[in-house]
């Protein structure tokens, strides 16, 4: 298991990758189904709802470490199966949704993920690279339980 960074698009980018021990579409289905979802990407049981295509409705809400909730909500901009999804989260006070692009890539059994993100501020990609790194470590972990 590798993790690289990159910046790109602009200072406040990121950009993570990392090889999963498990095919694309197993991968895919971690992602996009909420019940899988709930259980890696720290998620509180029963509040994922997933509509999964072009313009299509999420929410979930999310348990942070100390117990605190809190809500999220978007939709899919882009649906390519088992290949690419980008999930536009909104985010208040903001006319436009932020958008994170999940992409997979088969390498030999296993996939390679890619997350990408451009923010506004320094302070708004630290936060959302944590974030998306955590939920890499999760998901990691989810594939190798077999689960």
């Amino acid at each position: 298991m590798s993790a690289e960074r990159t910046i790109t698009d602009n200072e406040f980018s990121y950009h993570l990758t990392r090889l999963l021990d498990a095919p694309a579409a197993r991968v895919w289905q971690a992602w996009t189904t909420p019940g899988q979802y709930a259980r890696w990407a720290y998620a509180a049981p029963g509040s994922v709802e997933m509509d999964v295509r072009p313009g299509g409705a999420w929410k979930a809400t999310m348990l942070t470490p100390d117990g605190d909730r809190f809500p999220l909500t978007g939709s899919y901009l882009e649906v390519d199966e088992n290949r690419r999804l980008v999930v536009g989260m909104d985010v208040p006070g903001k006319p436009e949704p932020s958008a994170m692009t999940v992409e997979l890539g088969e390498d030999g059994g296993r996939t390679r993920i890619a997350l990408r993100q451009t923010c506004d501020t320094a302070e708004e990609r630290d936060m959302a690279e944590q974030g998306s790194t955590m939920l890499l470590d999760s998901l990691t972990a989810y594939l190798a339980d077999g689960a």
